[in-house]
């Protein structure tokens, strides 16, 4: 059932822009809008925008469909075809007064965009999200959605896992005051992947606060076979360094931990053949390693099934061991760049908004 809102936030109804960054996101992208195009919220008050990275799975047919019955909805191409670049272009041609992000293989709740546009109200955040609820469309999704939302999986992102209201360092997605872009700037367009980690870090440094709410509810779909679970995961620890290196002081230890374990493990397997310290050291990290991913999937399995315990040691190494490699990998990729801290963010050009 959904909560009432406050009286106050039911009188007051500020103009809203929805921006959504998708490509090729054929077999979500109906779901999604319908989500969207059906909040509680005003749609007088709410402008939908699209920003398609080209797709070419059929995705843009779909989008104009709708359009015929929406007219709130709006369609823009974005040719740099990744998210960042998407995010600014629909930021730039947005006119709302607060604006919420939502990406293409989410579903959201009917009160959505009210509790965001709520929560930013009553709390004074710059930012405001809530947790991701994961999903999964088969039986290696559903075991993926189980490890992504415990610490174990993925440290400390609270919005994974978190059943309380909390300041925390970022959320899944997010929604904004128009200001906050013109005071921090865009995205940066130079990130593939973590965009959103770096965009919060910038925010913080300029002593931003981030709401992490319960009633602001979604629904993720996570990926659904090993190879792009493990190409995802190494996007985000590759792409990891360039945030290490841009906002050094805003790292958190946590997110040392996959490439220390990939590191240690890769590091004594090389010394195996040289001596026998290199033989115990490399069985001493793998055992650890196990022992601890056991453990943590016998946990959970006793909790929410057994039938998931065979998959849910495969896919917490996936997640672990694709991060960590991408977070090496990324070193040496950018290992010329340390003293380079410039990002490719631009700056929100005044756009005037409506009443």
């Amino acid at each position: 059932m959904t909560a009432p809102l406050p009286p106050e936030q039911e009188e007051a109804c500020p103009h809203v822009s929805v921006i959504l960054p998708i490509r090729n996101e054929r077999s979500s992208i109906y779901a999604c809008l319908l989500a969207v195009l059906a909040q509680n919220y005003p749609s007088e008050r709410m402008e939908v925008i699209v920003a398609d990275g080209m797709s070419t799975d059929g995705t843009r047919e779909i989008i104009r469909s709708l359009q015929e019955k929406h007219v709130n909805l709006r369609y823009i191409d974005n040719p740099g075809r990744i998210v960042p670049t998407g995010l600014n272009e629909a930021i730039k041609m947005s006119k709302g007064q607060v604006v919420v992000r939502v990406d293409g293989h989410t579903i959201i709740e009917p009160d959505y965009v009210r509790w965001c546009v709520a929560e930013l109200s009553r709390s004074g955040a710059d930012n405001a999200g809530g947790r991701m609820f994961a999903s999964g469309g088969n039986c290696f999704g559903r075991v993926v959605a189980l490890a992504t939302s415990c610490p174990f999986g993925v440290g400390g992102g609270r919005f994974h896992y978190s059943e309380q209201e909390e300041w925390v360092d970022t959320v899944y997605m997010g929604a904004w005051r128009r200001e906050v872009f013109a005071k921090v700037g865009l995205f940066d367009e130079e990130l593939v992947r973590n965009q959103d980690d770096e965009f919060n870090y910038r925010l913080r440094e300029h002593q931003g606060r981030i709401l992490l709410s319960p009633r602001i509810r979604s629904t993720y779909t996570v990926r659904g076979d090993p190879c792009t679970l493990w190409r995802q995961y190494f996007q985000y620890g590759f792409w990891k360094v360039r945030v290490l290196q841009k906002h050094p002081r805003q790292m958190r230890p946590r997110q040392f931990v996959p490439p220390l374990v990939v590191a240690t493990l890769i590091g004594s397997a090389l010394l195996t053949p040289l001596s026998w310290r290199g033989e115990l050291a490399f069985a001493l990290a793998t055992g650890l390693y196990i022992a601890a991913n056991l453990t943590a999937s016998v946990l959970i399995a006793r909790r929410l099934g057994w039938r998931h315990l065979p998959l849910l040691p495969v896919v917490f190494a996936i997640l672990h061991i694709s991060y960590g490699l991408g977070f090496l990998v990324g070193l040496v990729n950018f290992r010329n760049r340390w003293r380079d801290r410039v990002g490719k963010a631009p700056a929100l050009q005044p756009v005037a908004t409506r009443g």
